[in-house]
């Protein structure tokens, strides 16, 4: 699995996921078990079934947040290049279009919030504005078709 980048409060995030899932996840999951189990023959046993289902799910989602943590780093942004657009930057752009101006902080697919302005690196909008300089224009393929922006400002982002 290939290095990510975080803010310090997007990996606090991941690693607070993490340790709820193993603690309080994994008690509830037990606990769910046990209750079924107690209900009788477990060849027919449909809660049964469907509690061991959520707890392979579960476990699974466990080693997917496992190798993500792992593999995360926590980006200084004294060391961000506000030269292009990258990872953890600012970018306000125009709509050539309508002239409509937005900014979103371009992060790592798990602190993707379009609500707070943060928009994934691997999001449509963040791959075709990845690279792109102060002045450069960006036609890129949105689920309504495509659309060009003007970058204005990149800034670091946190």
């Amino acid at each position: 699995m290939a290095v990510s980048y975080y803010t310090e409060e997007g990996l606090k995030k991941l690693k607070d996921e993490l340790n709820d899932l193993k603690v309080r996840g994994r008690a509830d999951m037990a606990r769910q078990i046990s209750e079924a189990r107690d209900k009788g023959d477990l060849s027919e046993n449909a809660e049964y079934d469907a509690a061991k289902d959520a707890q392979g799910h579960m476990e699974l989602k466990i080693s997917k947040l496992e190798d993500i943590v792992a593999n995360a780093r926590v980006l200084d942004s004294s060391s961000i290049d506000t030269s292009q657009v990258s990872i953890m930057t600012k970018v306000k752009i125009k709509n050539s279009k309508n002239g409509a101006t937005i900014s979103y902080s371009i992060v790592a697919e798990e602190e993707a919030d379009l609500k707070s302005g943060k928009i994934s690196i691997k999001s449509p909008i963040g791959k075709g504005l990845l690279g792109k300089k102060v002045g450069e224009k960006a036609s890129i393929i949105v689920p309504a078709g495509a659309v060009e922006f003007e970058i204005l400002e990149i800034v670091s982002g946190f």
